[in-house]
């Protein structure tokens, strides 16, 4: 993958804020969107359907206009609209941080950067087995596996205090197109990550992490009930409907009240 185009969004000047996630999108779909021909030379029935949902989603259009490194960004934004869950001052963890665009979104809301001067300056750190590009107001451990006890040791390191107060996680596995397979060992990543959390997430804190519904779902949601205070599903709009993905939300960590069994 070649370097991004654009990574973080110029401010139009101290505190200031971009644009609202609705009004990019509405601004979008009033646009019409055209496609070359010579796009499409060459290509399967199946990478020209591909390609035609992509270059018609409203969602990479939007990350082109607001130079975010890709359409995931979105996902985060309507998550932290509607449940607050990053605001100035925050460390971060970003797992799966690859390209980056989660933490250009978590740079601009915990002013990581110190974007705005009359605001605390917030701390974010990504890690990821793929190599991240820098970014401003950033730190990345990349290539680093977050699971792996002495990248877990580096990352309490870098974290101010040694904790992070939000940990997000986008990462899943390389898909086998075996969608029982594909939930398990996403499934399994997800539980890798609460076996860290004792060590890296601030009391109070918050998980948040990607997952595809199925059969294990419902054991990984009872044991962050057990470490969390609340927890809900959410499916931004940015993930596409057919997709089973959706995201699980657990604030107020306070750790599991004893061994917690699979």
């Amino acid at each position: 993958m070649g370097a991004p185009a654009a990574c973080v969004r110029e401010e139009e000047g101290p505190g200031a804020r971009p644009r609202s996630l609705k009004l990019v999108l509405a601004s979008l779909q009033r646009q019409r969107f055209h496609t070359a021909g010579s796009h499409y030379k060459g290509r399967t029935a199946a990478e020209h359907l591909w390609l035609t949902r992509h270059l018609r989603d409203p969602f990479v259009k939007a990350a082109r206009v607001e130079s975010y490194r890709c359409r995931s960004a979105f996902k985060l934004l309507e998550v932290n609209q509607r449940h607050q869950i990053l605001r100035p001052g925050l460390r971060v963890l970003d797992c799966g941080a690859a390209p980056g665009a989660w933490s250009q979104v978590a740079v601009q809301r915990v002013n990581a950067a110190g974007a705005d001067p009359g605001a605390p300056v917030g701390f974010v750190l990504g890690v990821d087995l793929l190599h991240i590009f820098p970014l401003e107001g950033a730190t990345f451990l990349s290539p680093a596996d977050v699971t792996d006890p002495r990248t877990v040791q580096r990352v309490q390191e870098l974290l101010p205090g040694g904790r992070a107060d939000v940990i997000l996680s986008d990462m899943a596995p390389n898909a086998t197109g075996i969608r029982s397979l594909d939930h398990d060992r996403l499934i399994s990543l997800c539980w890798s990550l609460l076996d860290v959390a004792p060590d890296v997430l601030h009391p109070g804190g918050t998980f948040l992490c990607k997952t595809w519904a199925g059969s294990q779902s419902l054991g990984l949601q009872k044991r962050l009930a057990e470490q969390f205070q609340n927890t809900r599903t959410v499916k931004p709009r940015a993930s596409r409907k057919e997709s089973s993905e959706v995201y699980l939300l657990a604030t107020q960590y306070r750790r599991a009240k004893g061994p917690v069994e699979d």
